[in-house]
C-alpha cells in the first residue's frame, strides 16, 4: 500500500513537472495590458455603438440554444435518453456521454449543411462580395431547406394559424417566427415515434420475467433486478448502438 501510494504520488509530481515546463514560455511572455476606461462622450453615435456591442454580446449568448434547436440535435439527445430509460440503466451511460455523442451525431449529419453555408455565405462575406444582410439571408437558407425537409405540413399550418398571419405561397416563404416551433414539435414527435419502437422489446422482456417471478411466487424479487442484464443481453446480441445510430442518421 505504502508503494502504491509513492508511486502514484511521484507521478503526480512528473505530470505537475511536465506541465509547468509546458508552460513556462507562456508566462515568461509579456501578458498584454486590458485598459477599461468610462469615458464621458459628446458624439451620440459611440453610445449607439456600445448599446449595439452589449446587444450582439447578449444575443450571442443564446447563439448555441438556437443553433441546437434549429439542428438534429433534439431528435437525437431525446431518442439517446428514451433508449436509456428503456434499458432501465439510470444514469449509465451518463449525461455526459449522451449529450457528447448527440453533439457528434449532430456534427456528422450537418456537416454538408455547414459545407454550403460556409461556400455560399461565410466566404463571399470575407471575400467582401456581399454584405452582411446578404450573408444572413444566404446562410438562413440551407438551414431553412433542411428544416423544411423534416417539417410536417400540419405543424407549420398549426403556427401559421397561431401567428395570425396570411398563408404564404410555398414553403420557402414561411418565416423563422413560423418555421423554428413548427420544426421543433415535429423533431419532438419523430423521437417520440422512434423511442416507442424501442421500448416495445424491452417492454416484453419486462413482462416475460414479471409474470415468470409471479408464477414462482417471488413476490419480493423486484423484477428489475432479473430483467436488466437479460435487456442488456438483447441490446449488445442486436448490436444495439449501431442499430439505434444507424436509424437516427438514416432518418435525417
Amino acid at each position: 500500500m505504502q508503494l502504491r501510494k509513492g508511486l502514484i504520488i511521484i507521478t503526480l509530481i512528473s505530470f505537475i513537472g511536465l506541465f509547468l515546463n509546458l508552460i513556462e514560455p507562456a508566462l515568461a511572455a509579456p501578458l498584454p495590458g486590458v485598459d477599461l476606461n468610462i469615458q464621458p462622450t459628446e458624439e451620440p453615435i459611440q453610445v449607439v455603438n456600445s448599446i449595439k456591442i452589449l446587444i450582439m454580446l447578449t444575443l450571442l449568448s443564446l447563439v448555441p440554444a438556437f443553433l441546437l434547436m434549429m439542428t438534429s440535435f433534439t431528435r437525437i439527445i431525446v431518442v439517446l435518453s428514451l433508449l436509456r430509460s428503456a434499458l432501465g440503466t439510470q444514469q449509465t451511460p451518463p449525461n455526459q456521454v449522451i449529450i457528447g455523442l448527440a453533439l457528434f451525431l449532430t456534427v456528422f449529419i450537418m456537416t454538408p449543411v455547414a459545407g454550403q453555408i460556409n461556400e455560399e455565405a461565410i466566404q463571399p462575406y470575407l471575400d467582401n462580395q456581399i454584405s452582411q444582410q446578404q450573408a444572413w439571408d444566404k446562410a438562413y437558407s440551407p438551414l431553412r431547406s433542411f428544416m423544411l425537409k423534416q417539417t410536417r405540413e400540419k405543424d407549420l399550418a398549426l403556427f401559421i394559424k397561431l401567428s395570425g398571419t396570411e398563408k404564404p405561397e410555398n414553403r420557402q416563404d414561411v418565416s423563422a417566427v413560423v418555421l423554428i416551433p413548427a420544426y421543433v414539435i415535429s423533431e419532438l414527435k419523430t423521437a417520440f415515434q422512434i423511442g416507442f419502437m424501442i421500448y416495445i422489446p424491452f417492454l416484453v422482456i419486462d413482462m416475460v420475467v414479471a409474470s415468470t417471478l409471479m408464477s414462482m411466487g417471488m413476490f419480493m424479487l423486484p423484477p428489475v433486478m432479473i430483467s436488466l442484464p437479460f435487456k442488456i443481453l438483447l441490446f449488445v446480441m442486436v448490436d444495439g448502438w449501431y442499430l439505434v445510430v444507424k436509424t437516427l442518421v438514416e432518418s435525417f
